[in-house]
């Protein structure tokens, strides 16, 4: 048994136990040659050895303490995870990650997972508690933080080693049960996976988040006296689905409503923890490199993690947001560029989004302060907001944003935000330009938009360029051209024109349009970044009282009481009804993505059909956008973006909502990678979980975060969210080479044929979900089977309880709201990670 360290023990006699167990000419371990020290270090090892566990070691009178936690350390306070006392470790083990070789005592590989210090409770010496069989502490970490306590158990028969319980207390860090060990899967210093560790790859790679000394409490406190400006290290918080206004005709009225200015740059989710940082467009397309000096300003700021929203800009010379003058910026002064932030989603491992806006505004103010060199608070008013609108107007700028107080945030287009322009102007694709009278450039540059699933002309911009973005135009839409039309056009009006294929997004003012959809007075401001031409469609006024309302959505819903679901009785309105309820956490999931439709107009028993293009018949609230197809031409599939076009989906028969692993924004980067493990009939349900664990295990090798989804069917997806980055060939590759390594490894228990004869009694891996054009079904959709089952995102340590994929109904609404809102789904489908090589 392992000897706990006195004051009458010495480091020497302490590592003797570990100097025995290695033979230091095979192992790359440190034999224990440093000088011992009195720091109050800690770390945690993760080590694929006999079986995988975690190494927790704590520093104390010059050696590690050691215990193995089998299952990981858990968030969670009602979890007691088994620690098993091992010998103690020398202090330069300390920064050990690397592999064991096979037949030496742990061979195996090993990860430094977490490191930082730690403090014992005031008045509890762990060199008296420890021996009595508990410790009490407070670890300031990167990953473990918090208060958190150790009760070694009484021995069992002639048990002879320490067996001791290690669990979190409730804090302000207490989490779910599966929270560390399913999301941190690379080293906390070298960011390379358990994989490449074991492949011997030394390189460090850029990492999630930059390791820095963790600052420790004051001696002695607790969760409840602690300031909470005594940070810990933390990590980048990953992108998450933006919350988008909507467009009305004239500012709301009321004190429910507050004003802000609506600013002429980049809209961009800043993101900063443990000294690095992030900067996301819109889509979630990493521009860190782009604002460089915004992410280095910003993780500055006295936070162990932070989620901002807000926009990035140029000032001009009158102390206007200029997007011209942010276009030369980006490429010239970079420097230049200022951050505007006005909302604040997450803090200090907290998820802010559930909270009004008012109180989330509030921390923002706190943690900004009177701002530092590149970002500033954004200000608001409330009510008053015609004046103000009319105040910018007269100030030269675009209009206003104004925000419901009381409303959370939500990642998709609601009521609770909407926006009033001064002057109208919104992006357009670039389509042709027409031939200039001089030897070179273009008089004026043909515009086209999304409508109805294909360009349509808008009309023509002549005015807005300087003789440099001529140039640069003409050099980017030569090697575009083409020589057929690429929108159906006036031929008086496009005489002599040049046509490109449509790539390039361009910034327009405009002063009206006509009633064919052609612009009048059109002025040109810049190219557009970070939008895709598919993404680009015509911006309508709406009514303010029509969409400015925390009223359930305003689409009619026939026939309410028509049976769709026959054996649970489940009406069309019903089904309506959760859709509209649901809408809030679904949304940011399926919205802004193209969808395929399950529709069946007579109910579940009849017959259904999938729809994934539409000529117009669904609406104004259910749009196209333009995809590409195999032989060049364009199809017009679907995508939705609030609660209108849930509800209108519905109305036209629709009961399932699958989607793409992209977003309009981007159709050809994928977001996610999904595998749907698919049963043959006659497995149990635990064959399919036991699968999924085995999956996330794979791909955790690989520094994949997953999380499982139980699809309302038979199956469950295993879902690894991706930064939008790599293209669909890529993505297809690795799923299928995924897929076959399983069915290889293990071939009769995986297949990855597509042929049904081939899967009797196996699990089939569908990979196909991960192709260009492939869907999947959407979380919180429900299912066109019996008593109409939901597709719902599950924790980990759920699925080892859950009996079916089939566990929540549409009638459960209220359940998934309350659930979605929870510490342990909150993060649920977000990680920042690419696609790993395989």
């Amino acid at each position: 048994m392992a000897r706990s360290p006195t004051k009458t023990t010495s480091a020497a006699d302490s590592l003797a136990s570990y100097r025995a167990k290695r033979d230091f000419a095979k192992t790359a371990e440190p034999s224990g040659a440093t000088k011992p020290t009195t720091g109050n270090g800690f770390l945690v090892q993760k080590h694929e050895a006999t079986r995988l566990h975690y190494d927790f070691r704590l520093e104390l009178d010059g050696v590690l303490l050691s215990w193995a936690v089998t299952r990981g350390p858990s968030l969670d306070p009602d979890d007691k995870r088994l620690a098993v006392r091992t010998e103690d470790h020398p202090l330069d083990y300390a920064t050990f990650e690397g592999t064991i070789p096979k037949g030496q005592y742990g061979g195996g590989t090993v990860m430094l997972w977490d490191n930082g210090t730690w403090e014992s409770i005031a008045s509890k010496d762990p060199r008296k508690t420890i021996p009595e069989g508990h410790l009490h502490f407070i670890l300031h970490g990167h990953r473990m933080k918090g208060e958190w306590i150790m009760i070694r158990l009484k021995p069992r028969g002639r048990e002879k080693g320490e067996n001791w319980l290690l669990r979190k207390i409730a804090d302000e860090y207490a989490g779910g049960s599966d929270d560390l060990v399913t999301t941190h899967l690379t080293g906390i210093e070298s960011g390379l996976t358990m994989a490449e560790i074991a492949a011997g790859k030394t390189a460090p790679k850029k990492r999630a988040s930059k390791a820095s000394t963790p600052k420790p409490a004051a001696k002695g406190a607790t969760s409840a006296t602690r300031p909470r400006k005594a940070k810990t290290a933390g990590t980048p918080p990953p992108f998450r689905a933006v919350q988008l206004a909507t467009l009305v005709d004239h500012v709301p009225a009321g004190s429910s409503w507050l004003h802000e200015m609506k600013y002429d740059g980049y809209r961009t989710l800043i993101s900063v923890g443990g000294g690095d940082g992030r900067a996301y467009t819109r889509s979630g397309l990493d521009w860190t490199d782009k604002f460089a000096a915004i992410v280095a300003d910003a993780a500055t700021l006295d936070v162990s993690s932070a989620l901002l929203d807000g926009e990035a800009v140029v000032l001009d010379a009158e102390g206007r947001t200029s997007f011209q003058q942010l276009q030369g910026a980006l490429k010239d002064d970079p420097g230049s560029i200022l951050y505007y932030a006005f909302d604040l989603l997450e803090l200090d491992g907290d998820d802010l989004t559930g909270l009004p806006l008012v109180q989330r505004k509030e921390k923002l103010a706190a943690l900004i302060g009177a701002g530092t060199e590149k970002i500033r608070y954004s200000d608001h008013i409330v009510g008053r907001g015609e004046e103000l609108f009319e105040t910018f107007c007269e100030a030269g700028l675009e209009g206003v944003i104004s925000k419901r107080a009381d409303a959370k945030y939500i990642g998709s287009r609601s009521g609770s935000w909407v926006k009033t322009k001064c002057i109208k102007r919104q992006e357009f694709v670039i389509v042709g330009w027409t031939p200039s009278d001089k030897q070179r450039g273009f008089r004026a540059l043909l515009l086209g938009v999304n409508e109805d699933g294909k360009l349509r002309y808008a009309g023509k911009v002549g005015t807005g360029f300087n003789a440099d973005q001529i140039e640069k135009l003409m050099g980017l839409m030569t090697p575009l051209e083409v020589e057929s039309p690429t929108v159906e056009a006036p031929r008086a009006a496009v005489r002599g024109a040049h046509w490109i294929k449509p790539k390039l997004v361009a910034e327009i003012a405009f002063m009206e349009v006509t009633g064919d959809g052609v612009l009048r007075h059109s002025s040109y401001l810049g190219l557009r970044l970070d939008k895709k031409p598919e993404a680009v469609v015509f911006e309508k006024e709406a009514p303010v009282a029509q969409v400015a309302t925390p009223a359930p959505a305003l689409v009619r819903v026939t026939n309410r009481e028509r049976v769709i679901f026959p054996e649970g009785k489940i009406t069309k309105g019903e089904l309506a009804d959760y859709y509209q309820a649901v809408a809030a956490i679904m949304l940011p999931w399926a919205g802004s993505r193209p969808i395929s439709l399950v529709r069946c107009p007579q109910g579940r028993g009849k017959k259904c059909f999938f729809q994934k293009h539409d000529a117009g018949s669904f609406g104004d609230h259910v749009h196209h956008v333009g995809i590409a197809e195999k032989d060049g031409h364009d199809e017009p599939y679907l995508f939705i973006d609030d609660a209108e076009g849930l509800v209108t989906c519905v109305q036209m028969g629709t009961i399932e909502f699958h989607g793409w692993g992209a977003r309009i924004e981007d159709v050809e980067k994928a977001d996610r990678l999904v595998f749907d493990l698919d049963p043959d009939e006659g497995l149990d349900f635990k064959d399919v979980v036991s699968a999924a664990f085995h999956v996330q295990e794979l791909l955790g090798q690989m520094g994949l975060a997953t999380f499982p989804m139980v699809t309302g069917g038979k199956g469950i997806h295993v879902i690894a969210p991706l930064t939008p980055q790599a293209e669909w060939p890529a993505v297809k590759d690795f799923a299928h080479r995924f897929a076959l390594v399983l069915a290889q490894a293990e071939p009769n228990r995986f297949t990855a044929a597509l042929a049904k004869a081939k899967r009797t009694g196996r699990i089939f891996v569908d990979y196909l979900r991960n192709q260009r054009g492939a869907t999947a079904v959407m979380p919180y959709s429900a299912r066109a089977r019996d008593y109409a089952p939901v597709a719902v995102p599950i924790t980990w340590e759920e699925l080892r309880t859950l009996e079916g994929a089939a566990h929540w109904h549409v009638g459960d609404a209220a359940e998934l709201l309350k659930r979605a809102a929870s510490k342990d789904l909150v993060g649920w489908g977000r990680a920042d990670q690419v696609l790993p090589v395989l």
